[in-house]
This record gives C-alpha cells, structure tokens and sequence, in this order.
C-alpha cells in the first residue's frame, strides 16, 4: 500500500480468499484492505495514538439516515454526553480532495452535528472546527489533544 502522511504505524494484516484484510481496532475484526480502508486504518490510530481519543468513544463506519437516504460515515468520536466531537470523511489516496467531499460532509454533519470534521486522502488533511451560532466554520491546522474533564 501506498506511503501516506501519517506517521508510521503497526497494523496486523492476514490473507484470505487470495486478498489482504487489516485488523480494525475499533470493529475488532479484519476488513478487506482496500485504499480508502488504509486511510480509515491511519486516522484510527491517529486519533487513538496521536490524540489520545479513548477507544470507546470512537465508531467506524456506521449507517446514517440523511433526508430519508441510507449514506454510512467513515468515523466519528463522541463526546461523554453522547453528542459528536468529530465527523471523519476518508477517501483514498487518489481521490482528490474537492468541494463535493466538503459538501458530502456538510450534509453528513447537518444530521450529526459534530463540533469538528476532518477531510483527508491519506496525503492531505482537513480540520475545521464548527460555529453554530455564527454557521460558518474555521480551519484548524490540527485537530486537539484529548482531554478529559475533570
């Protein structure tokens, strides 16, 4: 697979049916090894690793309902209350990143309402932070540190 801008991490990899599959922390199963999967994979561990995003506040690749159509987000991090720190749109590394993949999760978010979105290919990453009462959002040049309140 191809080198992406991510730092260097472990993945557990296994064979089957004459294609590789990756082991998903977040799952806890193998899934079949495709290019966007491998920058899921990245993003999970940086999130996890880089940070420091409990594992049990993050979901991979779930089913959502947007204007009665069934769409499915790459990963999301909640909050302790249950609402949605970070909304993660992945596509693979030769996917350009465009405006139609910040209007995809525009009209993600309109449902889940996250605080902060991420946009990323592998080689370029988008961080915006959402202003509701002003409805517009702001660039980041990263996304922060977990940290828990005390």
């Amino acid at each position: 697979m191809q080198k992406l801008n991510f730092k260097n991490y472990t993945f557990r990899f296994k064979n089957s049916e004459n294609k590789v599959a990756i082991f998903d922390e977040i799952r806890k199963k193998f899934i079949i090894l495709t290019p966007e999967e491998w920058v899921r994979q990245h993003v999970v561990r940086y999130l996890l690793e880089e940070k420091n995003y409990p594992k049990s506040y993050i979901n991979v690749e779930k089913i959502i309902k947007i204007n009665g159509l069934i769409k499915r987000y790459d990963v999301v991090i909640f909050n302790p209350d249950g609402s949605i720190f970070l909304l993660v749109e992945c596509k693979a590394p030769a996917v350009a990143i465009s405006q139609n993949t910040f209007d995809q999760i525009a009209r993600y978010n309109m449902s889940l309402n996250a605080v902060h979105m991420m946009v990323t290919n592998g080689l370029n990453h988008y961080f915006c932070q959402m202003d509701y009462e002003q409805e517009k959002y702001f660039f980041l040049e990263d996304l922060p540190v977990y940290t828990p309140n005390l």
